[in-house]
């Protein structure tokens, strides 16, 4: 099929997806305003009992909490595949005369566009507590871009998941363990006082780079001169984890669904 055929498929199942968000409007407040609530519990509870002073910390867990939230697009994608393929709706879609790659690409670009709306509110509440951009506009846009691409990037782990997944409740229960992926990273917390193996443990996950990434783009700390390489070199790290994360579970996910599950 032609990259034509596969933009105009796409395009109608992005539609199909954004009017299924649209008809879930409890699911889309909860995830619109579960970041900003944990801005306020971690940057003003957690921040409180933490060295770093309040504010300061507040510059910190923004950016992390940003990709924090971004990589909660495996529990997203997850439940959403899994909810379609558990109650038919794939192999009804699996009969139209449509690209096959169409349906989960609608998925994961719904999801983009979902995601890049409350990314607004969310920044305009780290401004209220004190985070600031101290970079340019350039970088500002580029650690943005990079965000968005990340949760592109783990949209596709859940897709993946959620079609090879036994239940919906399965799904469910799996993706509400992806809540420790963040809490293995820099997302919250500075990872040099961890012990040894603990600290390469975290500085090699994704979420780490990422974070790191936006906030020596954002301007609020640079990159630190020791650790994994891809803390060190955070944007390169960032786009390297990206890359492989898409060229792994997108054709595998497509794949699982052009299968049907055999």
């Amino acid at each position: 099929m032609s990259a034509s055929a596969l933009a105009y498929d796409g395009t109608a199942m992005l539609g199909r997806q954004l009017r299924r968000v649209r008809h879930n409007p409890g699911l889309l407040i909860l995830t619109q305003t579960m970041p900003v609530t944990m801005l306020l519990f971690f940057g003003y509870v957690f921040g409180s009992a933490l060295a770093v002073p309040g504010e300061e910390y507040r510059t910190f867990l923004v950016p992390g909490l940003l990709v924090a939230t971004a990589a909660n697009g495996i529990m997203t994608g997850m439940f959403q595949a899994a909810q379609d393929a558990h109650r038919g709706v794939t192999d009804r879609l699996r009969t139209l005369p449509i690209s096959r790659a169409a349906v989960p690409l609608g998925q994961a670009a719904a999801d983009l566009v979902v995601t890049a709306a409350g990314t607004v509110p969310f920044l305009l509440v780290g401004l209220a507590v004190g985070w600031r951009i101290e970079g340019s506009a350039l970088e500002a846009a580029a650690a943005v871009g990079l965000l968005l691409l990340f949760r592109f990037a783990t949209t596709w782990i859940g897709i993946l998941l959620g079609l090879v997944s036994r239940s919906e409740e399965a799904a469910g229960q799996l993706g509400g363990a992806t809540f420790m992926l963040p809490l293995l990273s820099n997302a919250y917390i500075p990872t040099d006082g961890l012990p040894g193996w603990l600290r390469a443990v975290a500085e090699w996950n994704p979420i780490s780079a990422v974070s790191t990434a936006l906030r020596d783009l954002f301007g609020n700390a640079p990159a630190p001169a020791d650790g994994a390489w891809p803390v060190t070199h955070p944007v390169a790290g960032s786009l390297v984890w990206c890359a492989v994360l898409v060229a792994v579970f997108m054709p595998l996910a497509v794949r699982r669904y052009a299968d049907g599950g055999r």
